[in-house]
């Protein structure tokens, strides 16, 4: 074989490996889908997306799979050969998504061995697939294993794991079983789903975050993120669907019984990194009282346009007014916030708190005073006003936000997310302590009308008259 052919030769082999080669591919083009890298990105160990239909959700997740066997994710530092569990809702799903997203992306040259559940081994791809050995950057062989959820949750037991990727919701058993598999290795939880079962624990769990924990992180993709859906073919999947589905197939959003009482809340706009907030800033606390309820006490702040910000929260419950107090005072002190001309720091509190009780002959409002507190209980409790006034700082008529909060006040975000339409016009009263003192301190602020327009001369010179002709009817 002369020289030419050998280099053409070469050249095909390249060429052909290039075009098995997907991975490398993957958002590479002129078109990217940001969302998806964002995912990838994410160091925490717990990550979720929740898209709809055809938003690129299944395909990160595939992506994410592939990039830790082989041992090349380009954000993590991947040391080792992984062995991971790929679990979707059923086989037959397993073969028809989550598989076959990954042996797209598994170039053939990586497969060491291919381990059947159900079919052919020569023919795996239109099989269900047990497992799958893989070369990795090591020199060693990682395994991604593929389970089902109509399995039970004893098929989920007894292995330690590096990444359990869910296509979708599992049942919860089987999520805190998956749990525990990677607990040990310090491994990751990843899921890509569409919330067509409503409000679930992974609602409560990893939407709302109700436990705190900092290893969750979540998104939502629509199809308005993914830039490989053409309009048309957007338009054609929204025919026929009411405005409800269209919020889960093309959003991904939850459902539920109850509207949101906040949908003007948006955490990419309303909730912000902390920052050293300028002393002149500083306004007043705002408490909303709880022994064995919940206490919630959070630091507002207004800059010089009327922003309002949410700078620190204290939440605890089961506790009395002199653990509060000292809390309070210990946050105010790492915040350097001021006091009034005595020495005390200043907050707005419930009504509630200047009534005496049976058990006591000092009201909260005096207890907190005795701790250097005073507490002014003369605040606007209306609800349905109070919601419509915070709902203007969230989002006024402009289209702009005027209420920002630091992203450490995990439990008022919580609140703001799942505070709910009951029966009637009213909330659906629960967990709502944030909320209750938000209130109150959004309406002590004036009113966010929008700015008078400035008027022409001719327009100036109109009203004048039209005051004079009043004057002179008066007269």
């Amino acid at each position: 074989m002369n020289l030419i052919n050998q280099i053409l030769k070469i050249e095909s082999i390249l060429k052909d490996r290039e075009e098995k080669n997907k991975l490398a591919k993957y958002n590479t083009g002129e078109k990217v889908h940001l969302k998806q890298i964002e995912f990838h990105k994410c160091p925490k160990k717990n990550r979720w997306v929740f898209g709809g239909n055809r938003t690129g959700k299944t395909e990160c997740g595939a992506v994410e799979v592939v990039y830790m066997a082989r041992g090349i994710h380009p954000y993590r530092n991947i040391t080792h050969a992984t062995n991971g569990w790929v679990v979707s809702l059923s086989t037959q799903v397993q073969r028809d998504v989550a598989q076959s997203k990954i042996l797209n992306y598994l170039n053939p040259d990586w497969i060491i061995d291919v381990v059947m559940l159900h079919g052919r081994k020569d023919n795996y791809i239109n099989g269900v697939i047990d497992y799958i050995l893989v070369k990795n950057i090591f020199g060693t062989v990682s395994k991604i294993g593929f389970k089902s959820c109509d399995q039970g949750r004893e098929k989920f037991q007894g292995t330690s794991l590096d990444y359990v990727w869910f296509d979708e919701e599992p049942p919860y058993d089987i999520y805190q079983e998956c749990r525990m598999r990677v607990l040990d290795t310090n491994g990751d939880i990843f899921a890509t789903m569409t919330p067509l079962k409503g409000m679930t624990f992974v609602y409560d769990e990893i939407f709302l975050n109700k436990f705190n924990d900092d290893n969750i992180w979540y998104e939502f993709i629509s199809w308005s993120d993914n830039p490989f859906i053409s309009e048309q073919a957007k338009q054609s999947m929204r025919a026929g669907m009411s405005a409800e589905e269209l919020r889960t197939r093309e959003r991904g959003e939850f459902l539920s019984i109850g509207g949101r009482v906040y949908p003007e809340f948006d955490e990419n706009i309303n909730v912000i990194e902390p920052f050293d907030i300028p002393f002149d800033w500083q306004d007043k606390l705002s408490i909303d009282p709880g022994l064995r309820n919940p206490l919630s006490c959070h630091w507002y702040a207004v800059d010089y346009d009327g922003n309002i910000y949410v700078v620190a929260e204290h939440f605890d419950s089961d506790k009395d007014i002199d653990y509060h107090s000292r809390e309070i005072h210990k946050i105010s002190e790492s915040l350097n916030w001021h006091t009034n001309k005595n020495g005390m720091l200043e907050a707005l509190i419930d009504s509630a708190a200047k009534q005496t009780t049976l058990a006591s002959l000092k009201s909260v409002a005096d207890l907190f005073y005795e701790h250097n507190i005073l507490v002014n209980t003369n605040v606007n409790k209306d609800v349905f006003s109070g919601i419509q006034r915070v709902k203007s700082y969230l989002k006024n008529s402009e289209g702009k936000s005027k209420l920002f909060i630091f992203n450490t006040c995990t439990n008022l975000i919580r609140e703001l997310k799942s505070y709910r339409w009951g029966n009637g016009d009213s909330p659906v009263k629960e967990d709502d302590h944030c909320l209750d003192e938000l209130r109150y301190y959004i309406m002590s602020r004036p009113e966010n009308k929008p700015p008078k327009p400035t008027l022409n001369l001719i327009q100036q010179n109109k009203e004048r008259l039209i005051r004079n002709l009043r004057r002179g009817a008066d007269g």
